[in-house]
């Protein structure tokens, strides 16, 4: 079938929401909502455009580039495409959306090909995307395609899955995405507290802190942050070891900050050596206040088996549910094989809420 031509524009973006230049910035956010929309049924999964417009800037760590195809007067698809730059130099992560009315014309096409390109251009050669699945099928049913890591699973015959099968893509692992209704149960949260603290004992302290880690902790909370990348389960998709440091660490902080979002940080210090032993963050963001993300949590190896997954992460859901009780849910995403991590998250009070699929073609 031959792709048709579509005028593909790039994206700038504006210095600010407000400045002369911001409508094509606005109407693109207002696009990528309708996305959402259209898949989800809310915006649950939708960042607010004050974070985008921060969260799409380049930096010192990735580039962004985004496009868009207008039809009949108005935005009809979008691309971007992620550049990091400081290891998984080979890699571009890229993504195309049509809304519905547009598909069946060649435009996803178009633009993937056209990201594609543009990937190629700054030497990427390891290509990668993720495709949504909404609830409402079997994981372990028929009519799935199973990913590399043979756990989990997405419907074969969805339009992303076909779209993206036949653009050379495999699909090299499966996510579920979760949620937990807030409040929690105080009386689950007790007994898997008293649970994991009686493994846990008196050799761990919890800490807690919002926004910006203590300078004392800075350097060991880039030791953890660095492992995210070594000891997360990836399937078969390609990740460089990432390194970390201090400035690393501020540099995210900052971002989040300016992108909106409000970071509740729980670390366990192991008390005889001073070591920080584990961490999970909990985000919220005022121009969402009915959700709150679970972003990362991390246990090291040498100090797992303790529960401190368990505790960092109930600490840091009292402190939501006490400082911001607008929240009704929270959403996390987990490797289908991360079965330690799901446990967890199912013992709390996470249900599936959805899977998203992980894709990769080398050039």
């Amino acid at each position: 079938m031959t792709t048709m031509s579509y005028r593909i524009e790039p994206l700038v973006l504006p210095a600010s929401l407000e400045a002369a230049g911001a409508a094509d910035f606005l109407e693109y956010s207002e696009l990528s909502d309708a996305l959402v929309l259209e898949t989800w049924g809310n915006l649950d999964r939708a960042a607010p455009r004050e974070a985008r417009l921060e969260a799409w800037r380049d930096d010192d760590y990735r580039q962004m580039r985004l496009f868009f195809v207008r039809l009949d007067g108005r935005m009809a698809a979008r691309s971007w495409i992620r550049l990091p730059l400081k290891e998984n130099l080979q890699n571009a992560m890229v993504r195309v959306d049509v809304l519905n009315e547009f598909t069946g014309r060649g435009i996803g096409r178009a633009l993937l090909r056209h990201a594609e390109d543009v990937a190629a251009g700054s030497g990427r050669t390891t290509l990668q995307s993720f495709t949504e699945h909404p609830p409402g099928f079997d994981p372990d049913g028929p009519g799935i395609l199973r990913p590399g890591t043979g756990t989990g699973g997405v419907p074969a015959e969805s339009r992303a899955v076909r779209f993206a099968r036949a653009a050379g893509y495999a699909l090299e692992q499966v996510t579920r995405f979760s949620a937990l209704d807030m409040p929690p149960s105080n009386g689950i949260l007790d007994a898997l507290e008293q649970e994991a603290e009686s493994i846990a004992g008196d050799r761990y302290e919890l800490i807690s802190w919002t926004d910006r880690c203590p300078d004392e902790y800075v350097d060991q909370m880039a030791v953890l942050m660095s492992r995210m990348s070594t000891d997360s389960p990836a399937g078969a998709l390609h990740y460089d070891p990432e390194a970390w440091d201090a400035k690393r660490v501020r540099h995210l902080e900052d971002e989040w900050k300016a992108t909106g979002q409000e970071s509740l940080v729980a670390v366990a210090r192991h008390t005889a050596s001073g070591e920080l032993a584990a961490y999970s963050v909990l985000q919220y963001a005022a121009a969402k206040p009915w959700i709150a993300e679970q972003d990362d949590t991390l246990v090291a190896a040498e100090h797992r088996g303790n529960r401190l997954g368990m505790l960092v992460k109930i600490l840091n859901l009292r402190r939501l549910a006490a400082e911001h009780p607008s929240v009704e849910r929270i959403l996390t995403f987990n490797a289908a094989e991360n079965s330690h991590m799901l446990a967890i998250n199912v013992a709390l009070g996470f249900r599936p809420a959805g899977y998203d699929g992980e894709w990769q073609r080398r050039r």
